[in-house]
């Protein structure tokens, strides 16, 4: 049973979510908060697996809410619920340790899949939005292409794209966690990024 916390300032927002999430045998909505700060009260009572947290509030917003209940608590994973406006506090998000975004009219059976996958530590980034934040985020060199990854870092970049973890990574490389992290912290220098979302979306810019 997968815990869920709601956060947003709206009543009727929190409502229908609630209302779809609990439709599903394997999720529960454990708590629900109107702010950044209620939410970080919440989470420390309660503690979910999974919250999401809107972006907009009054008091404190989602992005600062991420920032100190990532810190708190780096096992509760946040999706963030956005418009399509949201690039800049997208951003600072992910940075934070959002595991990824949704939008808000997200389809039903599509937002069960996310928070599935997000327990599973995928990176959710939807592409109508990614396209957005190319234009936000540090730019790479430009002289960086596919040829400036070895073949192993191509092998660990293509289930990285995929949204495999660092252990799923090693299962079907057969190569040890160890060596995946080492790969993978390669990979980051090269791309001048620190966090898994960005890398993903640089690797995805430059062509993967």
């Amino acid at each position: 049973m997968i815990k869920v916390m709601l956060v947003d300032d709206q009543a009727i927002i929190r409502n229908g979510l609630k209302s779809i999430l609990s439709h599903h045998q394997d999720i529960s909505v454990i708590g629900e908060a109107e702010n950044g700060k209620d939410a970080y009260l919440l989470a420390y009572q309660l503690k979910p697996d999974l919250i999401l947290m809107d972006i907009r509030m009054p008091i404190m917003d989602g992005v600062e809410a991420t920032k100190i209940i990532k810190h708190e608590f780096p096992e509760i994973k946040i999706l963030m619920l956005t418009t399509f406006d949201d690039d800049q506090y997208i951003i600072k998000a992910m940075n934070y340790g959002a595991s990824g975004y949704l939008l808000k009219d997200i389809d039903i059976e599509k937002l069960k899949d996310a928070i599935f996958d997000a327990m599973n530590d995928h990176v959710i980034l939807p592409n109508q939005i990614a396209k957005k934040l190319f234009t936000h985020l540090p730019t790479i060199d430009h002289h960086l292409n596919k040829d400036d990854f070895t073949s192993r870092e191509q092998d660990i970049i293509k289930h990285l794209i995929q949204g495999k973890t660092n252990q799923e990574i090693s299962d079907i490389l057969y190569l040890s966690l160890g060596t995946v992290k080492n790969y993978m912290s390669t990979i980051y220098t090269k791309l001048d990024v620190t966090d898994r979302s960005n890398a993903i979306i640089q690797l995805k810019r430059i062509g993967f």
